[in-house]
């Protein structure tokens, strides 16, 4: 009988605990390995990883921004909506849920298994059907816990954010001792122009800002933030220096007591250094680790489940996607949807293909939506923003990032491309569906799947 509506909640405090959560996953454990196979040496690939961070703070800048802008939640897809209209809102609604959030959330998924059954096989890789097994189990139970209650949900990300910064500060700790006992050998020669390849670089930044990636998630709750004027600038300036600061110490130290070519023969690099360094501590960073996938997991699920609740509020989205569990208060049909396509991800995909795969589709968008905040400020001069940031920030954003997605193209020509076809196919299906009603047999589809699922359309207050 009462109606629900996003309540402001989360304050700066929280706001910066989401960001460091979402930012801190499985991107620094397993990145490392394709940064420096995609620019060569140690030097470029600490100037990839400062480079990365840099350009992720001009994005977190712009999004800043936008968030004091525009007052509704949805992240990149609201943005696009407000400020380029809705076909190009809604092919990145489609290649986010064929192609983006699905491959992503397998990448996380199959560095959990890995970091899981790593310490069981050591010296040992572990077979890949059992990291497969693991993987899926481990998504299915975040799945399962979003499904069943938001308070928990929520309760377990705060947790596991603490896990997160101690997994780091296990392997940061004892390369910086090594490097300050003299330990530099494996720094000389450290920028080898001879192994630079120029058209892989751009395979070395999407690692590198896969790693990054989270500085955006205080736009998929925009309606929930107290003060969001003053408190988004804030939580993603600080949050984004910590993060570079951590992960540029972070990958010294992976260096420090590894090596290039102990990094490129890891499967699981923070299960290396602990082998290394920490021995008798083998069995433990390979589960902190494991444990901050799983918060990632975590996040993402919440986080795409907004995304269709808004999208779905919108019109964009069928509106099934927009209903709650009677009983258990959560977005059941939204959380659902993911399980067909990650479990076949997770089946039949590599970390780094599905790396490759994801991000085009990713930086497509998100150069995109810096490119609406250009286009809104052109046509909206009079609005007063209470946070703007110089003009240079979002253009050289959006030239890197569309450079960035189109040099790719012959960096990995194979999965760009699937993934460039995965956007351009919501273009029928957009004309098709959105610009038409949908059939009485949809109809009676939704009211069939709203009984069996017991869930109900609510009403949802905007700020």
């Amino acid at each position: 009988e009462e109606a629900i509506f996003l309540r402001k909640k989360i304050t700066l405090l929280r706001a910066f605990s989401l960001l460091i959560g979402s930012m801190v996953g499985s991107g620094i454990f397993i990145s490392p390995k394709g940064v420096l196979k995609n620019s060569g040496s140690v030097g470029f690939s600490l100037v990839v990883w400062f480079a990365c961070g840099l350009l992720s703070m001009f994005g977190a800048l712009c999004y800043a921004e936008l968030g004091t802008r525009i007052t509704k939640s949805g992240g990149h897809y609201i943005y696009i909506l407000e400020t380029l209209g809705p076909l190009p809102s809604f092919l990145f609604l489609w290649a986010e849920f064929f192609a983006i959030r699905p491959a992503n959330s397998a990448v996380v998924s199959l560095a959990f298994g890995r970091y899981m059954l790593e310490p069981f096989f050591a010296p040992c890789a572990a077979p890949v059907p059992a990291v497969k097994l693991v993987s899926l189990l481990g998504y299915y139970t975040v799945l399962t816990l979003n499904s069943w209650s938001v308070t928990w949900s929520a309760r377990l990300q705060t947790a596991l954010s603490i896990i997160k910064l101690l997994a780091l500060a296990l392997i940061i700790v004892p390369g910086m001792m090594l490097l300050a006992q003299g330990h530099t050998e494996n720094f000389q020669d450290a920028f080898d122009r001879q192994s630079l390849v120029l058209d892989k670089l751009p395979l070395a930044f999407y690692a590198g800002m896969f790693a990054y990636s989270g500085w955006f998630q205080t736009s998929f709750v925009r309606e929930e933030l107290v003060r969001p004027e003053r408190n988004i600038p804030l939580s993603v300036i600080v949050s984004v220096i910590t993060v570079i600061v951590g992960y540029m110490l972070t990958n010294v130290s992976y260096y420090t007591v590894l090596g290039t070519q102990d990094v490129l023969a890891s499967p699981a690099v923070a299960v290396s250094f602990v082998q290394r360094a920490f021995k008798s501590l083998i069995s433990v960073v390979p589960v902190l680790v494991a444990l901050s996938c799983f918060g990632t997991m975590n996040g993402g699920i919440f986080t795409f489940s907004r995304t269709l609740f808004v999208a779905s509020r919108e019109g964009q989205w069928p509106p099934l996607f927009s209903m709650i569990h009677i009983r258990r208060h959560t977005p059941l049909p939204a959380v659902m949807l993911m399980f067909p396509l990650v479990t076949a991800m997770v089946c039949i995909g590599d970390i780094y293909h599905l790396l490759n795969f994801f991000s085009f589709s990713r930086w497509l968008f998100i150069g995109l939506a810096t490119l609406g905040l250009i286009v809104h400020r052109h046509r909206h001069p009079e609005l007063h923003s209470p946070f703007k940031v110089p003009l240079f920030v979002p253009v050289s954003f959006t030239i890197i990032c569309l450079f960035t997605v189109a040099m790719s193209f012959y960096s990995d020509p194979v999965n760009i491309s699937i993934g460039c076809t995965m956007v351009l196919s919501g273009f029928p299906v957009y004309y098709l569906i959105i610009h038409r009603k949908m059939s009485n047999c949809c109809h009676y589809l939704t009211h069939k799947l709203q009984l069996l699922l017991e869930v109900v359309q609510q009403e949802i207050k905007t700020y």
